[in-house]
């Protein structure tokens, strides 16, 4: 199913569901120009016992895209109106890049909405990361409406270390297309100019799941390493040959990845 729902503030959030309404809520978080399409190819591998939600995050897809409010605290605090709509107490979270970093934030911030965090191709930071400075100064900087379909293509298949199907990728193609070029400057903007909070990820008390891609050409082994040694009994699983959104590539074994957290996690 999907819907649209709009929050308190305004904000207008598309989103899919899945699964049963008495089942363990699991709050899919995608990627930056991603939206809720990112998980469609999870979808089908979840039992109905996983009750689903993948959201489309504001400025992206067919959500809302306000002039303001694109630092993770604003996303995070999105996702928390959204829990309080659908009258979810908590969730696990699985954020995938931008999203980890949310769904990192939403834990610092309200731990009592987290029963678990799967944080899939994280950065511990992004804040003054030179190689994403030298991309938005060489790039975003640049970007004017309609966004170039190369700009948004090559940006999807940087993503990538093995092919998925065509159709599956112009679609994760189309939805960067959506993206406005403001949006896209103010996102990589705020990645870049929010201060580290890793310090405060050793409060976390919820477990926590790192699933990384070795090929992963956006988050370094030094991000995971940094981030199972900031939250209390984080466990690391690498894919090997896998690049920064393994969930396209593998989304096979990732259900099976994140089902088994699901299930065990307590």
């Amino acid at each position: 199913m999907v819907r649209t729902i709009t929050l308190p503030s305004g904000v207008a959030l598309q989103y899919a569901e899945r699964g049963s309404v008495a089942g363990t809520p699991v709050i899919f978080l995608h990627g930056v120009t991603d939206s809720w399409h990112s998980f469609e190819p999870v979808f089908p591998h979840l039992p109905r016992t996983v009750r689903a939600f993948s959201i489309t995050q504001r400025g992206h897809g067919e959500s809302s895209r306000p002039d303001e409010g694109y630092l993770y605290s604003d996303l995070a605090g999105d996702v928390v109106g959204f829990m309080d709509a659908v009258h979810v107490p908590a969730a696990v979270l699985v954020g995938h890049s931008m999203g980890a970093m949310v769904a990192q934030r939403l834990a610092v911030d309200h731990p009592d909405r987290v029963a678990g965090l799967v944080l899939v191709g994280s950065f511990a930071t992004i804040h003054n990361h030179p190689d994403l400075q030298a991309f938005y100064d060489g790039t975003i900087a640049k970007l004017t409406d309609p966004i170039d379909p190369a700009v948004a293509r090559g940006f999807q298949l940087d993503t990538l270390a093995k092919p998925i199907a065509p159709e599956q990728l112009d679609l994760f193609v189309n939805e960067s297309l959506k993206v406005p070029a403001r949006v896209w400057k103010a996102l990589f903007k705020g990645f870049l100019d929010t201060p580290s909070f890793t310090g405060r990820l050793a409060t976390l008390t919820a477990p926590t799941l790192l699933l990384w891609g070795d090929k992963d050409a956006f988050a370094s082994q030094v991000d995971q390493e940094t981030l199972q040694a900031s939250i209390p009994g984080a466990r690391l699983v690498v894919y090997q040959g896998t690049g920064h959104a393994l969930h396209w590539e593998n989304p096979s074994r990732f259900s099976k990845d994140l089902v088994a957290f699901v299930y065990e996690r307590r």
